[in-house]
């Protein structure tokens, strides 16, 4: 493992509902220490006899590194198979291994600018943490924050203490306003005057946010939420296309080269239905005809 990730085993201190979600924290020592906005850990589900052979990727939250039991860190899962609900179920003092934290956070801006922050659903879970890191630097922030309904939105109370101004979007207008993060999105852009455009949510919100910032002039950077099963770029199930500084298009692992990517580099017209085809010019492509 690369240098700051530990495993640990990670005791549960604390669940709690949150609308659709269960918010979790463990007690991870040595792992809050090195991590930063962005960054995800995997955690081994089913407990020790379990047939559930690949971990669970979540993105952290926030980190406490000094807590009264040691460094925590809090996740924000959504049970919607056995794993998930394996890990939902969990009660005080249960153990669950972690390793983390893992793959590349979000690049901070060097000057104070305004960034406006966007979360579709629990994919706004690493945002409040990075509100704070940005602010520290003296940023305007705004958060969009929407998702299906009222209650599959997250972090709206606390994205009032951890942003400048917050917009909320529902699907079906039960919170908010009526409609897709995209939709308010550019007024919130111009408004703010954003020179970055932040990002965590379905890989169709991202691209829709990309698409804003870019009209916008400003520059998109958007963890994207491809399955990830080992979390340290060996199993190659979370390869996604992503042009590179030559402008040669490869099949990365988001793992590992991820979850943050510029939205203006990730080949976005390569996902259809939900699937992530490999496009016909991308390094290393099947030739047409070949074997």
């Amino acid at each position: 493992m690369s240098a700051g990730v530990v495993q640990v085993t990670g005791e549960l201190i604390a669940s709690r509902r949150a609308g659709s979600y269960h918010h979790l924290t463990f007690v991870a020592p040595g792992l809050a220490e090195h991590a930063r906005p962005g960054q995800f850990v995997a955690l081994a589900v089913g407990g020790p006899t379990s047939a559930n052979l690949l971990r669970r990727c979540f993105s952290i939250h926030k980190v406490s590194p000094s807590g009264t039991y040691g460094g925590t860190v809090d996740v924000v899962v959504s049970p919607v198979g056995p794993g998930t609900d394996w890990l939902a179920s969990l009660r005080a003092h249960d153990e669950v291994d972690i390793v983390g934290p893992l793959g590349r956070a979000f690049p901070l801006p060097t000057e104070p600018v305004p960034c406006v922050l966007v979360g579709g659903g629990y994919g706004s879970a690493p945002l409040f943490w990075l509100a704070e890191a940005l602010r520290e630097r003296g940023c305007h922030v705004e958060m969009v924050l929407g998702a299906a309904t009222e209650q599959k939105l997250f972090g709206v109370v606390e994205a009032r203490r951890s942003a400048d101004a917050i917009t909320v979007t529902t699907d079906d207008g039960s919170a908010g306003t009526r409609g897709w993060v995209s939709d308010v999105l550019p007024e919130v852009v111009r408004r703010s005057g954003a020179a970055v455009v932040y990002a965590c949510g379905p890989m169709g919100m991202l691209k829709s946010v990309t698409d804003v910032a870019t009209a916008e002039g400003a520059v998109a950077q958007v963890a994207v939420e491809e399955s990830m099963a080992c979390g340290v770029g060996v199993c190659m199930t979370c390869v996604l296309p992503v042009t590179g500084n030559d402008g040669a298009t490869r099949m990365v692992r988001s793992c590992v080269e991820g979850p943050v990517f510029r939205g203006d580099r990730v080949r976005w017209d390569a996902f259809e239905d939900g699937m992530c085809r490999v496009p016909a010019d991308a390094v290393g492509a099947p030739r047409a005809g070949g074997h």
